[in-house]
């Protein structure tokens, strides 16, 4: 039951980026911001749209220090969850403060990196601990690669989530061995996946269509949707807004119900919304 001191829940934005361009940044970045993506700016957006609740990503520009985005969770205990990025070798007493502070899981970014053997001991002892805190393990990666990621870290007993439908540049091809196996995967029921970003794999409504077809019914349904926003739209701020990317979101999912499913229901059991931290 919802604690009456929780703000109710009238949808959860489930991937949003907040950073400073002044602030440190790892070598050998994709990307540079020229401006500041600012958590008031993010709210903002929250309450223009009608939504409660928000989850920040760590952006992969900032590596590892993810203490810009803790500031803003401090600010806003009630309001946001975040995901952060670890080192495998990150210490339980690490883990326990950044659960304190309301972090509900880690991200691989694992676009243009070489994979690391998630398989091996270390990660997945890091999985495991993970698996005991309720955390979640997000992935962003092309589609291709996802079944060759995927297995191991749901065998550790963690939820997994996708990004960004998948990436599924030039679409999904069941007859694709490596396609094929992630669909299977989809019935898994720690197995969670975005319907965000999509014009990160050159989808307009149509692509999304479709791809949301092929993805539902391999899942059996709508349980482990989410939407993310993915403000502010990294590489694409020309290109798109949030107005248009929840616009996106309602011709994707036109029915009511469907829609609440996944802009609120799923997203505030995956992320404990509906439970004080």
């Amino acid at each position: 039951m919802t604690s009456p001191h929780l703000p109710a829940i009238t949808g959860i934005d489930t991937h949003a980026h907040i950073f400073r361009q002044d602030l440190p940044m790892v070598p050998n970045r994709r990307y540079s911001p020229a401006y500041d993506g600012l958590i008031e700016q993010y709210l903002a957006h929250l309450d223009r749209f009608g939504l409660s609740h928000g989850v920040l990503i760590q952006p992969s520009f900032l590596g590892t220090d993810n203490r810009y985005m803790l500031q803003a969770l401090r600010r806003h205990p009630e309001r946001l969850r975040a995901v952060v990025v670890v080192d495998a070798s990150i210490s339980d007493q690490a883990l326990d403060a950044l659960a304190e502070a309301g972090v509900v899981g880690i991200r691989l970014n694992l676009v243009g990196k070489q994979l690391a053997d998630y398989a091996g001991p270390e990660w997945t002892a890091l999985f495991k601990r993970l698996a005991v805190r309720g955390w979640q393990v997000e992935i962003q990666r092309g589609f291709d690669d996802l079944a060759l990621i995927v297995p191991a870290i749901l065998a550790c007993g963690v939820d997994v989530v996708v990004d960004h439908f998948g990436l599924p540049a030039g679409g999904i091809d069941p007859r694709n061995d490596s396609h094929r196996t992630f669909l299977h995967l989809l019935a898994e029921p720690k197995l969670w996946l975005k319907l965000s970003a999509a014009y990160r794999s050159q989808s307009d409504l149509a692509k999304g269509s479709v791809l949301l077809a092929q993805l539902r019914e391999a899942a059996g349904g709508l349980e482990r949707f989410l939407w993310g926003s993915d403000w502010p739209h990294t590489q694409y701020e020309q290109q798109t807004g949030y107005a248009e990317q929840y616009a996106f979101f309602e011709a994707l999912l036109p029915d009511p119900g469907e829609r609440a499913q996944v802009l609120r229901d799923n997203p505030a059991k995956l992320f404990g919304f509906d439970r004080s931290r």
